[in-house]
C-alpha cells in the first residue's frame, strides 16, 4: 500500500544522533537540533526533537514518542539509527522517515532519500509512505542486509574503533585487513524448503534490501517488499580474489561471480562449530553455534521519494 506522507496534521518526532557519520561534533547536535526545529516550526507541524545520548536510545525515543501519539517519526543518523528508530515501530500505525547522516545510508539509498538534510527533509513532504518488510536475525530486526563471515567481522572491527575514526574510507581500510586475515568457518545452512547446504564461507548474507550502503548491491534483485529473504552465499577465496572481485558490488554484477550463490527464503538456520559473529544493519553482534533469520511481510511504514514508490 502505498500513500501520501504529508506530515501536516501528524504528531511528529524528530531523533537526531549527533555522533553519526564521519565522528563527534561537538557542534552537530545543536546545528541539527535547530534545523530540525526550524522546519517544524515554518510548516507549523505538531512537532517534538530530541537528540540521542548512547547506544539504544534512539529506540526509547521512538518507543516514547509512540507512547505520546507520534504518528511520523523521524530517524536523522546512519544505518544504527535508523535500525533502531524502525525497529521500535515495526507493527505500529506510525511511520518512519530518514534524514541520512551516517556511512553507508543503505536504506535511505534504498528508497531514493537524497543525502543533504534539506532535501531529505523535502521527501517528507512531497514523498510516498509505503510498507515494507523486516528482517530478524537472533531476535534483532534488520530492514537492510544482515550477514555472518568478513562483513560481520569488519562491522566488529569499525564498532571497536570508537567515533573518532569513521566513515567510508576507514570501513575500506578495514574491510582490507579482515580480507588479509580472515578465517573462514564451515558452517550449515538450512531454508524454509527444507535444503540443507554445508558451505565454507567467506560471508553469508541475509539481505531485504539490495544493498549494503554505499551503492554496494549484495543482492541485485532483492526487493523491500517481497516478503523474503535473499541469502547470498559467497564462497571462501583466496584475498587477492576478493579484491579482484570487490569491485563488482559495485556495477551490479555480484551473482555472475563463480563461487557466489543467491536464493530466497523466509525463514533460515546458520549453524557452525563455533559461536557466530554476526551484524544486523552493520550494528556487530555475537551469538552461539546457530541463528535464525526470518522475514516479517509489510512490518514498517517508511517515507520514501517518488521515484521509488513502484520498487
Amino acid at each position: 500500500m502505498i500513500r501520501g506522507s504529508d506530515p501536516r496534521g501528524q504528531k511528529v518526532a524528530v531523533i537526531i544522533n549527533p555522533i553519526s557519520g564521519a565522528g563527534r561534533r561537538r557542534d552537530l547536535a545543536r546545528r541539527r537540533a535547530e534545523q530540525a526545529a526550524a522546519i517544524i516550526d515554518e510548516h507549523q507541524l505538531d512537532g517534538e526533537v530530541f537528540v540521542t545520548e548512547r547506544q539504544g536510545h534512539a529506540g526509547e525515543l521512538a518507543h516514547a514518542a509512540r507512547r505520546r501519539g507520534a504518528t511520523l517519526v523521524v530517524a536523522w543518523g546512519g544505518d544504527g539509527t535508523v535500525n533502531e528508530v524502525g525497529s521500535a515501530l515495526v507493527g505500529s500505525d506510525a511511520s518512519l522517515a530518514i534524514v541520512p547522516g551516517g556511512s553507508g545510508n543503505g536504506l535511505a539509498r534504498e528508497l531514493g532519500i537524497p543525502l543533504d538534510p534539506p532535501s531529505a527533509f523535502q521527501v517528507i513532504f512531497t514523498g510516498r509512505t509505503r510498507l515494507i518488510d523486516a528482517g530478524e536475525l537472533d531476535g534483532h530486526k534488520f530492514f537492510n542486509v544482515a550477514g555472518l563471515g568478513l562483513d560481520a567481522r569488519v562491522a566488529h572491527r569499525f564498532a571497536a574503533g570508537g567515533l573518532q575514526r569513521r566513515g567510508f574510507i576507514r570501513y575500506l581500510e578495514l574491510a582490507t585487513r579482515e580480507i588479509v586475515s580472515f578465517a573462514p568457518v564451515d558452517c550449515t545452512v538450512t531454508t524454509d524448503d527444507n535444503g540443507v547446504r554445508r558451505v565454507r564461507p567467506l560471508l553469508i548474507a541475509l539481505a531485504n534490501s539490495r544493498q549494503y550502503g554505499n551503492g554496494a548491491l549484495i543482492a541485485p534483485d532483492a526487493r523491500l517488499d517481497d516478503g523474503k529473504l535473499d541469502i547470498v552465499v559467497v564462497e571462501y577465496r583466496a584475498p587477492w580474489r576478493v579484491l579482484v572481485q570487490a569491485p563488482r558490488l559495485f556495477s551490479g554484477t555480484v551473482a555472475r561471480v563463480p563461487g557466489v550463490s543467491i536464493s530466497r527464503a523466509c525463514r533460515v538456520v546458520i549453524s557452525a562449530d563455533a559461536p557466530l559473529v554476526y551484524h544486523v544493519d552493520g550494528e556487530p553482534h555475537m551469538g552461539g553455534h546457530s541463528v535464525q533469520a526470518s522475514v516479517h511481510p509489510a512490518a514498517l511504514r517508511v517515507v520514501c521519494s517518488r521515484s521509488v514508490e513502484a520498487g
